[in-house]
């Protein structure tokens, strides 16, 4: 079954999706809108692991795929593993978008996703959307430093050849993230850039403005 992007947009019209490229400060941001203005987060990292077991490897064969151990995994090559992750991406979004539909009917929901430029276009409105965004370079080390990436820090530190693995893993957010770079710098949605300057609350604010969540929210 296909909907239509109007459909889509008018049930997720509670939903503010926080967006943009690794390391650009998606969750902390929007961990801490939520909590300023008591609000719902959800994460689709989070949700994968609730997603995967309810899905088919018919349907879903990236969700489903086993890989024996840390080097098969990080093993591949960059075209594999970048085809891989956007395959995964693809196939969770049809439970991300039923959960945010049921989620957002009575309370609004700020949703930490990846979205591309082409997907925010059929899925929401401008203004209820924000790319954080950070050059694609040796983006690696800051995931693996993240707490809340602990268990993906522990995998490619047990691969026989870490150094190997890390620029495995570099050269592939970078592919996948280049042209994302690009296209959100480019494009006419409101977008954020980290920099060694960056603090969480000038952040805040931006995003706070751009949402106009300093207003009091009307009932829904």
């Amino acid at each position: 079954m296909i909907f239509q992007d109007n459909v889509i947009k008018q049930y997720l019209k509670n939903v503010y999706f926080i967006t943009g490229t690794p390391c650009g400060g998606k969750t902390t941001i929007s961990r801490e809108l939520a909590k300023r203005h008591h609000l719902l987060v959800y994460d689709i990292d989070e949700q994968f692991e609730k997603h995967q077991k309810i899905s088919n490897s018919a349907f879903q064969p990236a969700m489903n795929r086993v890989f024996r151990d840390a080097d098969e995994f990080f093993g591949r090559t960059v075209e594999e593993y970048k085809q891989w992750l956007l395959d995964n991406t693809r196939e969770q979004l049809d439970f991300v978008l039923l959960d945010l539909i049921c989620l957002s009917q009575n309370q609004i929901v700020l949703c930490d996703c990846h979205l591309t430029v082409e997907e925010a276009e059929k899925l929401t409105e401008p203004s209820r959307i924000v790319f954080l965004i950070k050059e694609p370079s040796n983006l690696i080390e800051g995931y693996c430093n993240r707490p809340d990436h602990q268990g993906f820090s522990d995998f490619i530190n047990s691969t026989t050849d870490m150094e190997k693995a890390k620029a495995t893993c570099n050269a592939t957010l970078k592919s996948i993230n280049e042209k994302r770079y690009q296209d959100i710098k480019n494009s006419d949605y409101f977008w954020v850039e980290r920099s060694g300057n960056s603090t969480v609350d000038e952040t805040v604010r931006r995003v706070e403005r751009h949402f106009r969540f300093a207003e009091p929210h009307k009932s829904l």
